[in-house]
């Protein structure tokens, strides 16, 4: 493949400006500086670096955030900055045959929940996260305005009812932490759920943090507003419960 197409399937910008960057001298192969846009390189594995910083070829994008407060997980962000402003212009400009370019959030946390985002441009890779019918577990840990009784507990396992949906909404696993902190486990993903399951149960979400997405935890040295590529083992526990 092309150096020039290679970057411009990286997201590095349109060919002509991938093919502008390699001209300047500003990217390398291999650690060796290469001035031909028309150079053939195997995609497979290619480490190179474009103005100094060093990446490696994916033909898909599978990335984790660490999210923080105070940002929406949105493109296009009503009162607070978009969670895509903490990744790099590569990721956001990732040229997709249709829809919006660039990676995208695999279901959306709110402005001030915090943890594990998952984010990708491979579209059967987010849907297969995100249907309903998968059942994908994602552990939630909540601090509530009111101390946690078993009552709540138990209401919480044996299901809720939401405004939207006569159907009780139950919690996969709920476990009390201590007298303020619940660790919750979903399977569904409806609009606010943790936060309108505790309020149907009598409390209050203080604080709101998302651990784990099937067997994939958010890794403990990844500090807030902080991301990293997802290897082959992480897709794998991602399939685990």
């Amino acid at each position: 493949m092309e150096l020039q197409q290679i970057l411009f399937s990286q997201g590095f910008g349109t060919r002509r400006v991938c093919a502008g960057l390699v001209q300047q001298g500003l990217v390398s192969v291999a650690g060796q500086p290469c001035t031909d846009p028309s150079a053939e390189f195997d995609p497979q594995g290619l480490r190179y670096t474009v103005q100094g910083q060093a990446w490696t070829w994916h033909e898909k994008a599978y990335v984790l955030l660490h999210k923080p407060a105070g940002y929406e997980c949105s493109q296009r962000p009503s009162a607070w900055p978009s969670v895509y402003t903490l990744l790099p212009a590569p990721l956001r400009q990732r040229p997709q045959r249709q829809g919006t370019p660039g990676v995208q959030a695999i279901g959306r946390l709110d402005q001030d929940t915090t943890g594990l985002l998952l984010l990708s441009d491979d579209g059967a890779f987010i849907h297969r996260l995100s249907s309903p019918r998968r059942q994908v577990p994602k552990v939630y840990l909540a601090t509530v305005r009111h101390p946690i009784e078993d009552a709540m507990v138990q209401r919480l396992r044996d299901g809720v009812v939401l405004d939207d949906d006569p159907r009780p909404v139950r919690a996969a696993a709920c476990e009390r932490l201590d007298s303020h902190r619940l660790q919750l486990t979903l399977t569904e993903g409806k609009y606010h759920q943790v936060k309108r399951m505790v309020a149907a149960a009598g409390n209050r979400v203080e604080q709101l943090h998302r651990s784990r997405i099937g067997g994939l935890e958010l890794p403990t040295d990844l500090a807030p507003g902080q991301w990293q590529w997802l290897a082959a083992a992480d897709l794998e526990r991602l399939q685990a419960g």
